[in-house]
């Protein structure tokens, strides 16, 4: 929003600084990230800038670490096992965070803050007590070292964000619309999906993408759990800078940011589409 006209001396240095330390803290946050890019491309195998990249010499960038990321078998091993177990737990989180979600939005549902503390507690406590639990759990019942039992910790991780998503886009939700496709002699079946689901798709995909990305980021459970046929990408750059500090991790990492970059621009534009459809104006 522009500076008003009639704006006086203190409200114009207030609207200039504010800017100014959001800009601040803008470039403090996304400089570290930033700077694994042009490293990435370094043809020496180092963390730092060489004398012929501060020049730009040509000579000193190379794709020598993405051919090294696509050719190892170990990383092409863990960008699979990262995909599926990411694609599996988000179906999962999405499909039981949606049903909470439209559970906790009816007005009759008991007990419903408390409902609500509980599942969004994986996101409250702190991820190394989840992992130790579900460890102690899934080593009881045989499912440590599976990959079935990383996809329903990775959903149990991802179900939160599902349930917030969605139970926020329901805030708007015209039940009246729900009461009209039943007077017109629709099943609920029928009234969910031809009513409920395509004004709250923009939630539940931005609750989707959410779980995906917390699945597909995720360490500290991997430690816990994963043996090491079921190592995903982030498990597998814990082990090389442990065992063999390479710059293939730079390449993963840049590739990694891009995708979330693609997926947060997504859910933007999810984001205003919503907002469209509830007659709100995009802000």
């Amino acid at each position: 929003m522009a500076l008003p006209a009639y704006a006086g001396p203190l409200e114009t240095t207030w609207y200039y600084t504010f800017r100014f330390l959001c800009a601040c803290i803008f470039i403090f946050l996304i400089t570290p990230i930033l700077v694994i890019i042009p490293l990435s491309f370094n043809v020496e195998p180092y963390f730092t800038f060489t004398q012929g990249m501060l020049a730009f010499d040509p000579d000193a960038y190379s794709m020598r670490w993405y051919e090294d990321f696509v050719n190892n078998t170990q990383w092409t091993h863990s960008v699979k096992n990262s995909f599926i177990i990411a694609i599996a737990s988000t179906i999962l989180a999405t499909v039981l965070g949606t049903l909470a979600a439209l559970g906790l939005s009816k007005p009759h549902m008991p007990y419903r803050s408390l409902m609500m503390g509980l599942l969004i507690s994986p996101m409250i406590v702190p991820l190394i007590i989840s992992a130790a639990g579900m460890y102690f759990f899934y080593s009881n019942i045989g499912l440590d070292q599976t990959y079935l039992g990383i996809i329903l910790a990775h959903t149990a991780l991802g179900t939160p964000f599902v349930v917030i998503t969605v139970t926020a886009t329901l805030v708007g939700f015209d039940q009246s619309l729900v009461r009209a496709s039943a007077n017109l002699g629709a099943n609920p079946t029928t009234t969910f999906f031809k009513v409920i689901m395509p004004l709250i798709l923009p939630g539940v995909i931005s609750g989707a993408l959410f779980a995906f990305i917390t699945s597909f980021d995720e360490v500290v459970v991997v430690l816990f759990l994963a043996g090491f046929e079921q190592r995903t990408i982030p498990r597998q750059m814990w082990s090389g800078i442990r065992e063999q500090i390479s710059p293939t991790i730079l390449a993963v990492a840049t590739i990694l940011v891009m995708i979330s970059i693609a997926l947060l621009a997504t859910l933007e534009v999810l984001r205003r589409r919503g907002e469209r459809l509830r007659g709100m104006s995009p802000g």
